[in-house]
């Protein structure tokens, strides 16, 4: 059987996953190998040092640096309050004495005979790293973090914003193809992670903000409505830190393109479980995906809204598939003039063939929706893992 690696997404009701959780500096970690931890579990704590302030003593006090430390009240290392006195001048009539006050409360970080300067430095902050997931610790990071393990449904989308957040999954549509609207989104749905279906507005996305809904997760949006919600043109860096409110998560790209069948019926089989989800996206080197992870070791929740999928019924077989493309495959068209949609691999031919713009190239013919099969290069695909 002809068979092909090629870049892909991976939608799977089971697998093990692992998810490094270290610290951007030293710490203490808080957990041990075996541990179980839920999502919300701190696996390592580390103290952020705090901004400095710069206090230009000599200027303000009329002095040569040489003699600072004569005039100061702190000595280097002593807590500081906002607005108490750093140094003072000695004149001989004492109301014309000048001080110089503190900007923050902090600590005396140095003293310069050199500047004259002095530096006050905020107090430290502190820094907690969550576990992310629900799952056993399986490896400890030495004064960094922790390696976290859970088998869980994994879903894949094409492209997300927003950080990590962790809710119930909830499904404000009945089909795949349903768009998300405003009025389908209600006070229930606060902190979960909402399931749409073909498109998500700008104003859909602000009435879920509004809501408290945690993440959406749809197939498609446009790419006017994603720069008015930034304020920016997003470049090419990574995803992942906007500050908007929710996590967004596009399952199929850009437009109004529905869900993919089997992702939308691998989430409502797992409708009212606990999901955690991250929007971070790079297409560069390294690709990062944005991610929705479901642990089984879990039951859904029985006071879990009511859903509209309750009149649809959702299908729960999903035998998994390991391995590069081959015949049967289903693929996401990522190339005009079929962009969007989703074929299912009918043949792979092992010679490169002529294509419209008269290059030859690996190709792959493809069973469209309708049942039409077209012949479409193999770059212009990418394999959705089952």
């Amino acid at each position: 059987m002809a068979h092909v690696y090629t870049p892909g997404l991976r939608v799977t009701p089971r697998m093990v996953i692992r998810k490094r959780r270290v610290l951007p500096i030293p710490g203490e970690v808080l957990v041990r190998e075996g541990d179980p931890v839920e999502s919300s579990t701190v696996v390592a704590r580390a103290l952020l040092p705090g901004k400095v302030y710069t206090v230009n003593v000599v200027n303000r006090l009329g002095i040569s640096p040489g003699e600072i430390r004569s005039y100061m009240l702190k000595k280097e290392g002593e807590p500081i309050e906002a607005g108490e006195p750093i140094a003072e001048s000695r004149p001989f009539i004492k109301w014309l004495k000048t001080q110089v006050l503190s900007p923050i409360t902090g600590t005396i970080e140095m003293v310069s005979e050199v500047t004259g300067q002095v530096l006050v430095r905020e107090p430290p902050q502190p820094l907690e790293l969550f576990a992310y997931l629900d799952g056993k610790v399986v490896e400890v990071v030495p004064k960094e973090g922790a390696v976290v393990e859970t088998t869980c449904a994994f879903i894949q989308g094409i492209f997300g914003i927003g950080g990590e957040t962790v809710g119930k999954l909830a499904f404000a549509v009945e089909r795949p193809d349903d768009v998300l609207t405003p009025e389908k989104i209600g006070p229930e749905h606060r902190g979960a992670i909402l399931i749409g279906g073909s498109f998500v507005a700008e104003e859909t996305i602000k009435r879920a903000r509004e809501v408290g809904v945690n993440a959406l997760v749809v197939g498609g949006l446009n790419d006017l409505d994603l720069r008015r919600l930034l304020g920016y043109d997003l470049g090419v860096a990574i995803t992942g830190t906007e500050r908007i409110g929710l996590t967004l998560i596009l399952t199929e790209g850009f437009g109004k393109i529905p869900m993919a069948g089997r992702t939308f019926d691998l989430l409502a089989s797992k409708e009212g479980w606990k999901a955690s989800c991250s929007g971070a996206t790079q297409i560069r080197a390294g690709v990062i995906r944005p991610e929705v992870i479901i642990p089984l070791d879990q039951a859904p929740d029985p006071k879990s809204p009511p859903s509209p999928l309750s009149k649809r019924g959702a299908r729960g077989d999903f035998p998994p598939e390991e391995g590069g493309m081959s015949v049967g495959d289903t693929v996401r068209i990522i190339r005009e003039p079929y962009f969007g949609l989703i074929a299912r691999v009918k043949e792979l031919p092992p010679e490169p063939r002529q294509i419209a713009t008269e290059s030859k190239v690996r190709v792959l013919i493809a069973s469209l929706p309708d049942g039409h099969d077209v012949i479409i290069p193999r770059a212009n695909v990418e394999l959705i893992e089952e």
